[in-house]
């Protein structure tokens, strides 16, 4: 059983933006996740000829890459642009890859044009430091803006505290006002090295997806829902320019949930 409820009833115009999808566990969140996926990346490729989406990493943003694997619908992969919102900057063959978790799950299982897929470079790639390879993918971000305006499906994770991306409370990366991508050599989760697209990358996306799950999350998702300061939870900035969802298992929803 899934409900769409508004968290924000009694707090004025606050975030009109939000919709909240709650389900019961963390696999009709990944169904959900994957419906949403396809419907609007069909809908993008129908109205502009081709689509883009921006990746994320975790155990809920792989879940729902496979189960796009099992159903994708009318997608034309091979008019899909794919973007990654951060990556670990460690080896190519590293499992902490967010690139190499995704095609495990969905990417190399399905007919897209390699030239369409735009990973971020690993620590043994072309780049010597983090600086440089985030540095490198701005361009790419600016090419595909340049041409295509914005991206139209970006998917976000959070974790307890309320990062997204590589970007962490009370961090100058989350407050990035001007670029793009960043460097991250400090992030409190290991790998501590990392490569992360900013909140103003995030607002290029017409829809942003936020997938959650878990009780360990709950406080984080209704601070972001109910107004926080991105500083103090970077996810309650993140908002795309046409919609932004939050699909929600019950245990990340408690604190939104009536008793």
């Amino acid at each position: 059983m899934s409900e769409h409820i508004d968290p924000h009833a009694d707090l004025g115009e606050e975030f009109p933006a939000n919709e909240v999808e709650v389900h019961d566990d963390r696999d009709q969140v990944a169904d959900a996740a994957a419906a949403r996926f396809v419907e609007v990346l069909v809908a993008a490729q129908a109205a502009n000829g081709s689509a883009s989406v921006v990746l994320t990493g975790g155990s809920d943003g792989i879940r729902l890459l496979e189960r796009v694997r099992k159903d994708s619908g009318d997608l034309d992969w091979s008019r899909l642009d794919v973007f990654w919102g951060d990556e670990r900057f460690v080896p190519a063959d590293s499992p902490d890859r967010n690139e190499g978790q995704a095609r495990e799950a969905l990417l190399d299982h399905v007919p897209l044009d390699p030239a369409r897929v735009f990973p971020m470079a690993p620590s043994d790639g072309p780049y010597a430091t983090p600086e440089e390879a985030a540095a490198a993918y701005s361009e790419i971000v600016h090419r595909h803006l340049a041409e295509h305006g914005s991206f139209d499906l970006q998917f976000l994770g959070m974790g307890p505290e309320g990062h997204m991306n590589s970007l962490f409370p009370h961090t100058d990366h989350v407050r990035e006002q001007t670029e793009y991508v960043v460097a991250v050599r400090d992030c409190p989760k290991p790998p501590p090295t990392r490569v992360s697209g900013t909140l103003p990358l995030v607002h290029r996306a017409r829809h942003v997806v936020l997938v959650v799950t878990g009780e360990g999350k709950a406080a984080a998702v209704a601070a972001a829902l109910n107004g926080a300061s991105p500083d103090d939870v970077p996810a309650a900035g993140a908002t795309g320019s046409e919609s932004t969802t939050w699909i929600v298992d019950d245990g990340a929803a408690a604190d939104l949930l009536d008793d």
